[in-house]
């Protein structure tokens, strides 16, 4: 594997990590945007500018998008697995165990909360792009 295949795979697993991580977090309903995000973000103009298609670069993104996307999946299956504390109803609704007696949740203990519906794409989509561009800008050599 050469080092530009290396790095394509390795920028297609960090967006596939984190578009099922966005996915997941999410509090808003599905809605169509999210299925234009993720075409946009597996081959849109920006994708295919760095990695044409047709080439073993965009073989290697396409390769580590999915590795990252199923990876996060594989990783929270493992997980969970492993914890005493979640079963496999916490992939269906988010159902763990109640905590054993002598355990408590600090009251000032929040759930870890992230907004990728639709108010925070723009911000989501300027960061996205302005890494494009910084990657175009290296492989360019300008």
């Amino acid at each position: 594997m050469t080092m530009e295949q290396g790095g394509a795979l390795g920028f297609g697993l960090v967006i596939g990590w984190f578009l099922y991580f966005v996915n997941r977090y999410r509090r808003s309903e599905a809605s169509f945007t999210d299925i234009t995000t993720v075409l946009g973000a597996v081959g849109g103009a920006a994708v295919t500018s760095l990695f044409p298609g047709g080439t073993v670069l965009f073989g290697a993104y396409g390769m580590g998008l999915a590795i990252g996307f199923f990876g996060y999946f594989l990783v929270l299956v493992v997980m969970v697995g492993i914890s005493p504390n979640f079963g496999v109803d916490y992939f269906l609704d988010g159902r763990r165990k109640a905590p054993g007696d002598g355990e408590t949740i600090p009251g000032e203990t929040q759930a870890p909360s992230f907004v990728f519906d639709e108010a925070g794409a723009p911000a989501i989509k300027a960061g996205v792009a302005a890494g494009v561009a910084a990657a175009a800008a290296l492989k360019t050599g300008s």
